[in-house]
């Protein structure tokens, strides 16, 4: 396997690693943010909502996107656009501010999913295609059991923003590799 080849495989893992993530990471971080917005838990619930109906609403015209404008440069877009809403989740200074936020990572994870899932067949070969579709499936399924016990260490060391601040360097470790590969 080519360099360029691992350096993709790295960066696709770790996108759709770190979009799984995103959908389990804030559940155990609904109570401290009940707490923090004097909000009723319903209410916060929405903090994982938004993000759950961003994804489902954007994922197909994602890939559809992806297909006209490039899925490399689609990647890193996303890619940013959660790095950036990572940030705007860590600085929320509302509940609702928290939530819009939410729901643009949500749309960056969307956009990762849809581009890591359509790029298999631009980094291996027919032949490999099922094991890395295998190693997709496992990051995603990892990145979701994960984010429980993740989250939980982060709120124990930290407050509820590093629930969403971890996200920052992962997508910047992740779109480092997809710019080079």
């Amino acid at each position: 396997m080519q360099t360029s080849t691992r350096g993709g495989l790295v960066a696709l893992s770790l996108s759709m690693l770190l979009a799984a993530l995103g959908t389990s990471i804030a559940n155990v971080g609904l109570p401290s943010l009940a707490h923090a917005f004097g909000a009723s838990f319903q209410a916060v619930q929405w903090v994982v909502l938004a993000y759950l109906l961003a994804i489902t609403a954007v994922i197909v015209s994602a890939g559809r996107l992806g297909d006209r404008l490039g899925r490399r440069r689609l990647l890193l877009a996303g890619l940013l656009v959660f790095a950036l809403a990572c940030a705007g989740c860590a600085a929320a200074p509302t509940l609702s501010w928290l939530i819009g936020a939410r729901a643009c990572q949500g749309l960056g994870a969307a956009i990762m999913m849809a581009m890591t899932l359509g790029m298999v067949g631009d980094t291996v070969t027919k032949a490999n295609t099922g094991r890395v579709m295998g190693l997709l499936g496992t990051m995603s399924a990892l990145g979701t059991a994960m984010g429980p016990s993740v989250g939980g260490v982060l709120l124990s060391l930290w407050s509820w923003r590093a629930l969403f601040l971890i996200g920052l360097p992962l997508a910047g470790v992740a779109a480092a590799l997809a710019y080079r590969y």
